[in-house]
């Protein structure tokens, strides 16, 4: 039982950069996705009576392909290379702009296919 304590006890002395790199560790080694680690990040705020300080950082977001711009065919090949789409599959999105690229990714990788279409000459933002 004092191993369940102890454990408890440094769980809830975790930063929210330790959290965050808790729920990343788990994600990888185990598969659990990082919202079920955020609940345990929320548990000690919620008990430490100070007015919910803590902010809980977004880790996930969406590619959203707002317009191809002037550069139609290039943003479609680079769709058709980021997505794994073929080339008809990766007009359609394009076409039908605004349209989700990906979704539920981190932010390294967002800002990166963000300036990669933005290079090709579309309009993105990312949620």
């Amino acid at each position: 039982m004092s191993t369940i304590q102890e454990l408890g006890d440094k769980l809830v002395s975790l930063t929210v950069k330790e959290v965050q790199e808790l729920a990343n560790y788990l994600k990888e080694t185990y598969g659990i996705e990082p919202a079920a680690a955020a609940v345990v990040a929320a548990g000690p705020a919620a008990g430490a009576g100070d007015g919910g300080a803590v902010v809980e950082e977004k880790t996930s977001f969406d590619v959203i392909l707002k317009s191809a711009g002037a550069q139609k065919l290039a943003v479609v090949k680079l769709v058709k290379e980021l997505t794994g789409l073929g080339l008809k599959e990766a007009k359609d999105v394009v076409d039908n702009a605004p349209k989700p690229l990906k979704e539920g990714v981190t932010k390294d990788e967002a800002d990166a296919l963000k300036k990669q279409l933005e290079e090709a000459g579309a309009e993105v933002e990312i949620k």
